[in-house]
């Protein structure tokens, strides 16, 4: 027997333990189980590494700690908010609240979403004004900004922003910027070497143990939250970076959703910045103080919200299932805004009967790609939905990003998810749940108005596509599940 022979062996039961792993170890779902024993069979060892890097899962880690934050009361809140629902005792402020109260439960019960109802919201959909908007209260700063993106570029806008950063740090307020390594990933420690020569804190999301290896590459934390003061919480689609400005030629105009929020649903956004700042700070973790959290917000509004995250730590896939429980409460409207549509088997159900079922679906995603295999696999999910009579526009005035849903012009959900498994399952997401008739009828619309700079995509179009399409979509729907 030659070496070619005994090495070809050892490869093939390699391949076998290490498909065995995948299967019985893991416990994932079928379809990206299948996924990767499709990887570990066309590519064998070198499949096994992308597994370590791709594919691990993180439901069995314990990542945050509340310890600190059960001493701002918020464990209690919980509790009292939990009965009072249960017992049909729960004072709601407006009907539409009242309306969705088992969607409410769900989101305090499976991911501790504290509900209230005295929110003022602020909405952009351009990146001018939400940059604008956000300087000028990071001018004003009195004691604290805690900013947190996935992505900070080293360009105009983000030299802009730590410059702005830095100059309130020597004005003595508490500044923490948190970043994710992957998505950050061209940043060096000089962009932020005045920042922390004034006295300004930064931290890296699961940055890698050794140069250019991270066991955690793919689990990222998408999320994008300012709070300042506790007092003005931000939270949506954008990035900071000269493209998401519409600077950038490949993509054009930047057409995302963003929400600037003043009211108690500010204190939820800052637990979840805290929780997330003491699992990547390996030096300046933040400890419980009364300052943190703004009792007394009582005249901001009269909105009702729930901040509601998810990541691959959960057990349960928050975001994802508040987004079936809304498409489940649908009677007439569905209205969604999504750059990447690759749903898994139970939100495709939902809303295949929502479309079965009369119900108008309306979903809007771009005309270009900024990840190819995303978006050949949302044409192939998208092709299922025209088939039975949901309205397809293609975004052509740029690239839009936006992350929203409204159904039935009542209740709506912004935030950093995307309608794909990486984001219901991979990634560290973020979204406002909203119980607002007035602001769902203001996002509704806003997809009207894009509907003009947009082309309906028809199912006799669609079906007309050429046979290398039809191709590419296969291919990245079958590697969908681990997109």
């Amino acid at each position: 027997m030659n070496i070619s022979s005994i090495l070809l062996g050892l490869v093939i039961i390699l391949n076998i333990v290490f498909a065995v792993i995948v299967i019985f170890r893991e416990r994932r779902d079928a379809s990206a189980t299948w996924a990767w024993l499709l990887v570990l069979f066309f590519i064998p060892l070198a499949g096994f590494i992308l597994y370590l890097l791709l594919g691990r899962n993180l439901s069995r880690d314990h990542l945050f700690q509340w310890d600190d934050l059960q001493k701002s009361g918020i464990e209690e809140m919980l509790e009292a908010q939990l009965n009072e629902l249960r017992n049909n005792e729960f004072i709601f402020n407006s009907k539409v609240s009242k309306k969705h109260k088992e969607l409410i439960y769900m989101n305090l019960y499976n991911d501790q979403a504290i509900f209230t109802e005295n929110n003022k919201v602020d909405l952009f959909t351009d990146g001018e004004e939400k940059f604008a908007r956000l300087f000028m209260d990071i001018e004003n700063a009195r004691e604290s900004i805690h900013l947190q993106y996935y992505i900070i570029k080293n360009d105009s806008l983000g030299k802009k922003l730590m410059e702005a950063l830095t100059k309130k740090v020597r004005e003595g307020v508490k500044v923490r910027v948190l970043y994710d390594e992957l998505g950050s990933r061209k940043l060096t420690k000089r962009f932020f070497k005045e920042f922390r020569e004034a006295g300004g804190q930064v931290e890296v999301f699961f940055p890698s143990n050794l140069r250019f290896i991270n066991l955690r590459l793919n689990f990222r934390n998408h999320r994008k939250l300012v709070i300042i003061d506790g007092e003005i919480g931000y939270v949506g689609g954008f990035n900071v970076g000269d493209e998401y400005l519409g600077l950038n030629t490949k993509f054009g105009y930047w057409r995302d959703t963003h929400l600037r929020i003043t009211g108690s649903a500010v204190n939820a956004m800052q637990a979840r910045f805290i929780l997330d700042w003491n699992q990547a700070s390996r030096f300046y973790d933040i400890t419980y103080s009364p300052g943190l959290f703004v009792e007394d917000m009582s005249t901001q509004g009269d909105v009702g919200i729930q901040i509601v995250t998810s990541g691959p730590d959960s057990e349960f896939e928050q975001i994802k299932n508040g987004y079936i429980k809304m498409i489940f409460a649908a009677k007439k409207s569905i209205y969604i805004q999504t750059p990447y549509f690759i749903p898994d088997k139970s939100l495709l159900d939902a809303l295949r009967i929502a479309c079965l079922s009369g119900i108008e679906v309306n979903i809007m995603i771009p005309d270009k790609p900024d990840h190819p295999f995303v978006y050949w696999a949302t044409l192939s999910h998208i092709g299922e939905l025209l088939h039975i009579g949901a309205n397809v526009y293609i975004y052509s005035n740029g690239f839009i990003h936006s992350k929203t849903i409204v159904v039935d012009e009542e209740i709506s959900s912004v935030g950093t998810a995307n309608i794909d498994v990486r984001s219901f399952r991979l990634n560290f997401e973020v979204n406002a749940f909203l119980y607002d008739e007035k602001l769902s009828k203001r996002l509704t619309e806003i997809f009207k108005e894009d509907m003009k700079l947009s082309k309906l995509l028809t199912f006799e179009q669609y079906k007309q596509r050429d046979i290398r399409v039809r191709f590419k979509e296969s291919i990245s729907r079958l590697l969908s599940p681990i997109l």
